[in-house]
């Protein structure tokens, strides 16, 4: 997961840095204690009691996947900690000491199950990683697919440490089914593998569509920006949003980084969640968890992606949607955009049974 993971810890200290270099927090600097699990779910869960109970640490930031997250879940909530977690997710969660700054279904699998129906067809085929998000997001498509006449001609699941071997067998049998769109929620390397496979085949982007949730930036430039041209991805970020605040984010991303470094919807949660860490912790000046809390609930802020907030009744992310197309310079061209933030609804109660769409 490291092709992600890694853009997730530089946006954590691209604001550190910014917010120190305005003086701190009432004079006083941020000091990040950094660990690295290496993709595994359990450390995750270890470092994060070792952060507790050992180092002093009550406000944790990090995890990618879902399986890390429920890892670190039990111990911030035996322990009394918050962590701040800046990836998509499958929804259907809450825990009062987490505070959720990705996107849940209601924020980009809708949007992504709508702009495929309209310019693609009712047809798709399922492809994802074997473990909790991928299952749970597609018995959420499965279950818009079925209120909407469509139909899931082929589901398959790979190996979190997958083979690019494994993949092959993927890509005969979209060739076999011929979906008019292909759903991914791989992750990580596997990526990589899927979408060199898909270009390896010949098939054409124009006419099906590898369409994500995961696949970023980050991941377009370590599978070539040739082989991801022309898939799509819904996300609430890209780096091509036009707006002033992502033009400084960017400015002093590729000012630490440089310039050929890409940020991402990972990458832009990360960072926006220590800005607002550090406006809760001016406001309640004191890392006390329930102090924090308190502060953080409906706070806004103006992020690279536009105004957003945390959303008081689920501790959730009230983010943007966003449809885009992956170009031949590894960027994002934007197809539809939402016009405000998107109230989070983790649980889809606003939509009930009913998932059909006019």
């Amino acid at each position: 997961m490291s092709v992600i993971e890694e853009t997730q810890l530089r946006g954590t200290l691209l604001a550190i840095h910014e917010i120190n270099e305005r003086g701190g927090v009432h004079g006083r600097p941020i000091k990040p204690v950094v660990y690295d699990p290496s993709s595994e779910s359990s450390a995750f869960g270890r470092y994060a009691k070792k952060l507790m109970v050992e180092d002093g640490v009550n406000t944790i930031f990090g995890c990618y996947t879902s399986s890390s997250r429920k890892a670190v879940l039990p111990v911030v909530e035996r322990l009394n900690g918050l962590l701040w977690y800046p990836t998509l997710y499958e929804g259907f969660e809450f825990s009062p000491n987490v505070i959720y700054s990705g996107a849940g279904p209601n924020q980009n699998s809708l949007a992504l199950f709508r702009y495929l129906m309209k310019h693609h067809g009712k047809r798709f085929y399922f492809v994802g990683s074997n473990y909790v998000y991928p299952h749970v997001s597609n018995r959420i498509m499965h279950e818009f697919v079925r209120h909407n006449a469509g139909q899931v001609v082929g589901e398959r699941y790979v190996s979190l440490r997958p083979r690019r071997a494994d993949f092959y067998e993927v890509v005969r049998e979209i060739r076999d089914l011929k979906p008019d769109a292909i759903f991914s929620t791989v992750v990580g390397d596997g990526t990589t593998y899927l979408y060199q496979a898909y270009a390896e085949n010949g098939f054409e982007p124009k006419h099906m569509p590898i369409a994500s949730l995961t696949t970023t930036e980050a991941e377009v430039r370590a599978m070539g920006f040739d082989v991801g041209e022309g898939h799509i991805t819904a996300a609430p970020y890209f780096q091509g949003v036009e707006n002033e605040q992502n033009r400084r984010f960017l400015m002093n991303w590729k000012k630490i980084y440089g310039d050929d470094e890409s940020t991402n919807m990972c990458c832009e949660a990360a960072y926006f969640q220590v800005h607002l860490f550090a406006r809760a912790l001016e406001k309640a000046n004191s890392v006390d968890t329930e102090q924090l809390r308190s502060a953080i609930l409906g706070e806004d802020v103006d992020a690279p992606q536009g105004r957003i907030s945390i959303n008081p009744v689920c501790g959730h992310a009230n983010l943007w949607n966003r449809i885009g197309r992956a170009n031949r310079r590894g960027q994002f061209d934007i197809l539809h955009q939402s016009t405000s933030a998107v109230n989070a609804d983790p649980y889809l109660v606003g939509y009930g049974r009913n998932f059909a769409f006019s």
